[in-house]
């Protein structure tokens, strides 16, 4: 063979998954490039999530309206509850908001950030996500799935996700459920789970799930925080408890990943609905999912290149 078709052969020891850096010990390393996550404990500081919480507040009793922010809600407590954190289970991209977007910004979450991206580094879609008291509808339920479902992106590896909790999350709060090692396979088709009342907006599942694929529920206390990449299959249980469930998240590219045009792909019919919304929202005629993801990208840290 070429000495070019040799050095294409992964040597024992070399690391897929992540970056050559000075923060990740071999066994890190190792643990994430077998299973596609990496729980870090205590990473972020009680004082930064008290002002993250308090941030989402203001936003519930709509003190401030973050631009081009989506706040998700259970229509079917407002009339109960008006809109308070009661109804709001989910704040998406969160980009306008100075103060939530300061988690997509701090050193000790970009110092593993950057083990996965490199150094150019592109905050790309964000999330608050308040998992409601639900015991009996399930409609809080995320079913299994890929997250690169939803990115017109690549390389795959160059994405990661930080997840923080902001509280503890057990099996009973409905914490994050993942497939060990599933980050190795390709990107499955996903869509709404056959349940269709239950189905919540854009919260599309895996279509054919394995049922018999390990599972890990990733208990974590508050300020922990996981990086997981984006093929590695997950979701999360519903809430058995009658508090609240929040997590702060963001998914981070390197700027030298590049869009990629999804048409004639399993990820089509998500374009449409996503660019659907965005239509109705905004009152717009021509949108393209990469216009979508130019307005939300910010960087972060380094130069912008592609992304």
């Amino acid at each position: 063979p070429t000495s070019a078709q040799v050095s294409a052969v992964p040597q024992p020891g070399r690391f897929c998954y992540t970056l050559d850096n000075d923060v990740l010990t071999t066994e890190q390393r190792q643990f994430y490039e077998d299973n596609g996550y990496l729980l870090i404990k205590k990473l972020v500081s009680d004082k930064d999530i008290e002002r993250f919480r308090k941030e989402f507040l203001r936003i519930c009793k709509k003190e401030v309206n973050p631009p081009g922010a989506m706040i998700m809600k259970d229509e079917s407590l407002r009339s109960q509850y008006g809109q308070s954190e009661k109804v709001v289970n989910k704040v998406q991209d969160f980009q306008e908001d100075k103060e939530l977007f300061r988690y997509c910004t701090l050193p000790e979450v970009l110092k593993y950030v950057e083990c996965f991206t490199g150094p150019n580094i592109m905050a790309m879609h964000t999330m608050l996500i308040n998992k409601l008291p639900d015991s009996d509808k399930q409609t809080f339920l995320h079913p299994m799935h890929q997250d690169l479902h939803y990115f017109p992106f690549r390389p795959a590896d160059r994405i990661v996700c930080s997840w923080t909790a902001m509280e503890r999350a057990d099996q009973d709060n409905g914490c994050l459920v993942v497939q060990p090692g599933t980050h190795k396979e390709p990107l499955k088709p996903h869509g709404y789970p056959k349940q269709e009342d239950k189905a919540n907006k854009l919260f599309h599942g895996l279509l054919d799930e394995d049922e018999t694929s390990p599972r890990v529920h990733l208990v974590m206390e508050k300020g922990d925080t996981v990086f997981f990449h984006p093929l590695l299959i997950h979701g999360s249980g519903v809430n058995k408890t009658s508090g609240f469930r929040k997590s702060i998240s963001c998914h981070f590219a390197s700027s030298q990943c590049y869009y990629i045009d999804v048409k004639n792909t399993d990820q089509e019919h998500l374009e449409k609905e996503i660019v659907e919304i965005v239509r109705k929202k905004y009152n717009a005629t021509s949108v393209e999912l990469r216009d979508i993801w130019n307005f939300r990208a910010r960087l972060v840290q380094g130069e912008r290149i592609n992304l």
